[in-house]
């Protein structure tokens, strides 16, 4: 099970407000609510839905140090769906893993040839929950 952040996933139920995350679109943080879908209805729902939204991760950034916050490609009012297909970002060999804060920014980094992307199989229940709660 791929998630955002793996040590994140562990440590924490991701059902009611332990399934909330931090995740940006457009250059925004928001929170989302975040949990996989049971196993057995991907396929059907990844062939029969064309409105699945994406949702990049990065589960090679942590081994390089880098906690990656997920990034979004729509929310609330701007193409939303609540199901969202996994996305792995792939940093090509010679760019160092970043941080990007937009799916633009993703798919220019892909024409640029700097990453990678893969789309896997697992379908999460998504919901845009807040802006990102900012501590004083």
């Amino acid at each position: 099970m791929a998630l955002v952040s793996t040590s994140w996933a562990i440590a924490a139920s991701t059902n009611g407000s332990g399934g909330d995350m931090p995740a940006y679109y457009d250059g925004h943080l928001f929170t989302i609510n975040f949990k996989e879908l049971p196993s057995g209805g991907e396929s059907s729902n990844l062939a029969h839905n064309g409105s699945i939204n994406t949702i990049y991760q990065c589960d090679m950034c942590e081994s390089s140090g880098l906690m990656f916050v997920s990034v979004l490609d729509a929310i609330q009012g701007d193409g939303f769906n609540p199901l969202w297909n996994e996305v792995q970002i792939s940093f090509n060999p010679g760019f160092a893993p970043h941080q990007f804060l937009s799916d633009n920014d993703i798919l220019a980094a892909v024409v640029a040839g700097e990453i990678t992307l893969t789309p896997t199989t697992e379908l999460y229940r998504c919901s845009v929950v807040g802006p990102k709660k900012q501590s004083h």
